[in-house]
């Protein structure tokens, strides 16, 4: 990208929202808007994602960050920078890194180089290196090529404060992959050279270097876990076994969607590496084993081969076209208009004969806007929508209790923006229920907003430090915040536990957070009938908290803790053993309006042996991250209450023992201005 190119991108952006320019380094800037976060990192104003290039040197953890400068939406990015000595208290420094003639600063890494490996140090001090993915949008918005993503280098000899362009960038070239970025790289000490963990669409790319500057290509991971999505922010992290004197690699890899919650979120894979190639252990082999779709044969209702074939459309969203993305047999399709098209699609009637209705089906998850429904009698009897990507699934609606009776099926689409619409295939009528392929995955975090997390390069004492970007692709640009948007997870410490057997990745918050919390209450044993309230013997006065607590759920279906404010807004977490998870629900937290599927229930499995649930809560003023059983299972959500809660209760149809409860009050790592 040449310097006049790259000038009509910044422009752009300065133009979109000039306003914020004249204090984008934090001046008057108080952190006391509504919905702030007061104990989690977030800049001074204007637009974060990814978290990058975090590194330990002398005493300081750095925090880089996407950062768009000029607006609270998705831009030309930038790095910003915070560092922190304790992982709780931040101080916001001057923007890193700016684009230049090679694109925009996407995600990557930055290491500490003692050894002047790169040659980039002098007088004495080794550098610190950046290492990113450089984005140049004229080549991918009018060079038709799929060459627009390379990686590059920048390099400070002052601990971080300024920044050197590399002269000779990029450092490594796209051999022709549309996604092909967030280079993440640590030293491998057994072959005393670097390695490069770069996400290329829908695989992992593995790199090795001696210098940092010339890269050699190694080897793929790919076929495992959830990739029906765009694979971003890898991470390759060594890690302690508790309790054994042993290690395992572990292999992060965050993806666009297909989340367990919906959306995008952060997987994790156990094996070895011997600096050339990642492999899985057996064991996880087994656990991530896909089970096959199964579609059977049967009375075939439509597979749009043909075009419409007798179905009916109003508006302009409806029409019989090819697949997107891999999919490419005809089907019926709302995106005739792209995503903004509204309309439906109705079929011909007929009697329902067999007892399954099998169909494909992909597109948005936007169930109350977008999707297919069956109407008997004309009434809705049936529904359903996509998955939230472009990869067909398969579906079934048993309607063996409406056999003999005329029936119809719509496809509605209402939704606008990313993935408002759907397809549908091969509509079958079948004796038997078709199966959706199931592709396993292990989850960093089983919340809807904890993505793009990766670790601290040197970090002390052998650590494994953990951050993620507390939003998610679906509603991140949306949320109802002004002048800033976005924050950061608490910082987690992982460790590998061996559970019946297997291995788990577990997180939680850094010990560095309990000083930075104030003991208000407790409560001891106790058996709990009916509602307990929370709120006067933990003795919780302030919206900024710290709860932990343990209880055995007994013959209880559903323990549900509450958190509520003065107005009646509540997020309720609830344990199901009933059903075998965790729910976390917001529904009715506060604001929910500016995204459908917010409200949607968000569940995490539950070990099938566990009676005893220790739960530890952070609620801060838009967020809530809960840990389970010391990390067994995460869960992170954004809330945005309209009142602070302060009133907390636990309750249940049957009896639950309560073991414990502790409330902290947390302090604001925000000095007011």
């Amino acid at each position: 990208m040449g310097k006049t190119r790259l000038s009509i991108v910044i422009l752009g952006a300065l133009l979109s929202f000039a306003a914020l320019s004249d204090d984008k380094l934090g001046n008057s800037i108080s952190y006391d808007e509504l919905f702030r976060p007061q104990f989690h990192y977030s800049p001074p104003l204007a637009w974060m994602n990814d978290p990058n290039g975090m590194v330990y040197r002398d005493g300081e953890y750095h925090l880089f960050f996407q950062y768009h400068p000029y607006s609270t939406v998705w831009g030309p990015m930038h790095w910003g920078h915070a560092v922190s000595t304790d992982l709780v208290h931040w101080e916001n420094l001057p923007i890193a890194l700016y684009p230049d003639k090679n694109g925009t600063i996407f995600s990557g890494s930055a290491v500490d180089d003692p050894q002047n490996t790169s040659g980039l140090g002098h007088d004495g001090q080794p550098p610190l290196v950046a290492i990113y993915t450089q984005h140049d949008h004229i080549e991918h918005d009018l060079g038709g090529s799929d060459r627009y993503q390379t990686q590059g280098i920048s390099y400070s000899v002052d601990n971080g404060r300024t920044w050197t362009t590399y002269k000779d960038n990029p450092v490594l070239d796209n051999p022709g992959i549309r996604d092909f970025r967030d280079p993440k790289v640590v030293w491998f000490e057994p072959q005393q050279k670097w390695v490069m963990v770069l996400a290329a669409f829908d695989h992992i790319r593995f790199y090795s270097s001696k210098n940092l500057k010339d890269w050699v290509f190694e080897s793929q991971f790919s076929g495992w876990g959830a990739s029906e999505g765009v694979l971003e922010c890898p991470d390759l992290v060594e890690i302690s076994i508790e309790g054994e004197n042993t290690k395992k690699h572990v292999l992060i890899a965050s993806i666009t969607s297909t989340a367990p919650n919906g959306g995008s979120g952060t997987q994790y894979f156990i094996g070895e590496f011997d600096g050339k190639t990642f492999q899985l252990d057996d064991e996880e082999k087994t656990l991530l084993k896909p089970t096959p779709a199964v579609f059977p044969t049967g009375r075939i209702f439509a597979d749009f081969e043909a075009g419409l074939g007798g179905w009916s459309t109003s508006g302009d969203a409806f029409s019989v076209t090819a697949g997107p993305g891999p999919e490419t047999s005809p089907m019926l399709s709302s995106g005739n208009g792209g995503d903004e098209s509204t309309g439906t699609a109705r079929s011909p009637e007929f009697e329902i004969k067999e007892p399954y209705v099998n169909f494909r089906i992909l597109g948005g998850d936007f169930e109350n806007s977008l999707g297919i429904q069956l109407r008997v009698d004309n009434q809705i009897v049936r529904r359903d929508t996509g998955n939230g990507n472009n990869r067909h699934t398969a579906r079934s609606w048993d309607v063996r209790e409406f056999r003999g009776k005329t029936a119809r099926i719509e496809l509605f689409d209402k939704a606008k923006g990313n993935l408002g619409q759907l397809a549908v295939d091969d509509i079958v009528f079948a004796n038997t229920p078709a199966e959706a392929k199931i592709i396993p995955a292990r989850w960093v975090d089983y919340g809807t907003d904890n993505y793009a997390g990766v670790t601290w390069a040197n970090a002390p004492d052998d650590r494994v430090l953990f951050l993620g970007w507390m939003s998610n692709w679906r509603y991140a640009m949306k949320v109802p915040t002004e002048r800033w948007r976005s924050a950061m997870t608490v910082a987690r410490e992982m460790s590998l536990v061996r559970t019946n057997g297997s291995l788990e990745l577990r997180s939680f918050p850094v010990g560095e957070m309990n000083a930075n919390r104030e003991h208000t209450g407790s409560m001891k044993q106790s058996i709990v009938n009916g509602e307990l309230d929370l709120t006067i013997p933990l003795k919780v006065d302030s919206p900024l908290l710290d709860l932990e607590l343990s209880i055995e759920t007994l013959e209880a279906e559903t323990v549900t803790l509450r958190f509520a404010n003065a107005i009646g807004q509540a997020l309720e977490f609830r344990v199901n053993p009933t059903d075998g998870r965790y729910e976390l629900d917001r529904s009715k937290s506060g604001i929910t309006d500016f995204f459908e599927g917010f409200t949607a229930l968000q569940t995490a499995p539950m070990p099938a042996d566990a009676t005893t649930h220790s739960v530890r809560v952070l609620i801060d003023h838009s967020s809530v991250e809960i840990f389970v059983n010391g990390g067994q299972t995460v869960m992170t959500a954004l809330v945005f209450p309209e009142a602070p809660y302060r009133q907390i209760s636990l309750s249940t149809p049957g009896s639950v023992q309560l073991n414990s409860a502790d409330a902290y009050r947390v302090a604001s790592i925000w000095s007011k201005k």
